[in-house]
């Protein structure tokens, strides 16, 4: 048995992976997502079988067991069996909150004491996995990032199954039916019930407008009277009306110049909303599509995309030439000027800022830099949606 192993959060990571370092860190050994499911309210205390409106909450935390479906149990038992002379475990899940829980919490349910190295990695090509190995951390350093993850799924448990079986037994009356009460679902049917409520609830307004034909030496054109306040009295609008009726004097044009920014790089949040607006995607394909640009077979052109933060880390920036370079051997993004070098901005109001990655697992999603010079290979290969999500940037445009 290998005395050290690798333990990813997927099969095509695995694959990814041993592409990338082969047996150097020891076996590679796949999750399918979450191997463990938390016990249910009834495994912890027996009187909790009976629905009734308590606050679920044990002593301690809801304790774990091996999740059912799929091949969760024949990879966990590849897991355990390899754990058990493994001097040396390497977390190479992903990078975020739950990827950190999903490795650890296999470690914690069998006692694993041996020593752990946690492999981040925001791109998943060869190159950034080798360097991703090369600059593990031990474990140790994350500890904040699995106790919030902890956190979030133990008050799921709590909150979520106590206000449902509350909601049921108060609210139901007797109903069959389960009333689920949700983190997620149901402050957004909240929002959506509040939103319709005021739909039926709305009362329309009657007011007047003010257009007013300004003839002039090139010809004439219309002028609105747009006051903050709609004008809803009818001798109000007649008062202004008649003020400018047959009104004769010069015309003044103001030009402001005003510089704007470029916008923010995308988070997970941003990138749905385009999409949802540019394609009509919900959100749910938009993270599909995005997460096969970032470790499908063959493309990986993109970074992590469940990213929390629209900035980048400042060590990044040596990486800006490449990408730029890079992008603009696409035809759309090579007729756009780009000064040489380019522009680095740095602080809240630009790209680069480390203070706002504070918190954050994970930067904004950009190209992936060691791929970069693959784009001209890779594009035939994307499908329409994966050729849409790739262009819908409103940074760089990769159309090739």
């Amino acid at each position: 048995m290998a005395d050290q192993i690798v333990i990813t959060e997927k099969s095509s990571q695995a694959k990814d992976v041993r592409a990338a370092v082969g047996s150097r860190y020891g076996d590679i050994l796949p999750a399918e997502g979450h191997l463990f499911d938390l016990l249910e309210p009834e495994d912890v205390v027996p009187e909790w079988k009976r629905w009734s409106p308590i606050l679920l909450r044990p002593e301690g935390l809801y304790g774990t067991r091996p999740a059912e479906g799929g091949n969760k149990a024949a990879k966990l038992r590849a897991i355990r069996e390899a754990l058990r002379t493994a001097k040396r475990v390497w977390l190479a899940t992903d990078c975020d909150r739950e990827g950190q829980l999903i490795g650890q919490e296999i470690l914690e349910h069998y006692e694993y004491r041996g020593q752990v190295m946690r492999v981040l990695f925001t791109a998943q090509d060869s190159q950034t996995i080798r360097d991703a190995f090369g600059r593990a951390k031990p474990n140790a350093e994350y500890a904040r990032l699995y106790a919030a993850a902890v956190a979030r799924r133990q008050a799921d448990q709590i909150y979520n199954l106590s206000l449902t079986r509350t909601a049921t037994v108060i609210l139901g009356q007797g109903a069959r039916r389960v009333i689920g009460v949700g983190r997620v679902k149901t402050p957004t049917l909240a929002i959506v019930c509040k939103r319709e409520l005021e739909i039926r609830n709305f009362v329309p307004l009657a007011y007047f407008e003010v257009v007013a034909t300004a003839k002039v030496a090139g010809g004439q054109f219309q002028m609105r009277h747009a006051p903050q306040d709609r004008v809803v009295r009818r001798e109000i609008a007649q008062q202004i009306a008649d003020a400018a009726r047959d009104f004769e004097g010069a015309l003044t044009v103001r030009v402001d110049d005003k510089r704007q920014g470029p916008p923010k790089l995308h988070d997970l949040p941003s990138l749905q909303k385009l999409c949802g607006s540019r394609f009509g995607w919900p959100a749910s394909k938009t993270l599909e599509v995005a997460q096969e640009l970032y470790d499908g077979q063959g493309k990986k052109i993109i970074t992590y995309p469940r990213a929390e933060v629209r900035y980048l880390p400042q060590s990044l920036i040596s990486d800006v030439p490449k990408i730029v370079a890079g992008l603009r051997v696409g035809q759309s993004f090579s007729a756009i000027p780009v000064p040489d070098p380019p522009v680095i901005r740095r602080g809240a109001s630009g790209s680069f800022y480390d203070k706002g990655l504070e918190g954050a697992s994970h930067h904004a999603v950009i190209p992936n830099v060691n791929t970069i010079d693959k784009l001209r290979e890779v594009w035939p290969r994307l499908s329409s949606d994966e050729k849409n999500c790739s262009t819908s940037s409103r940074g760089p445009i990769w159309q090739h």
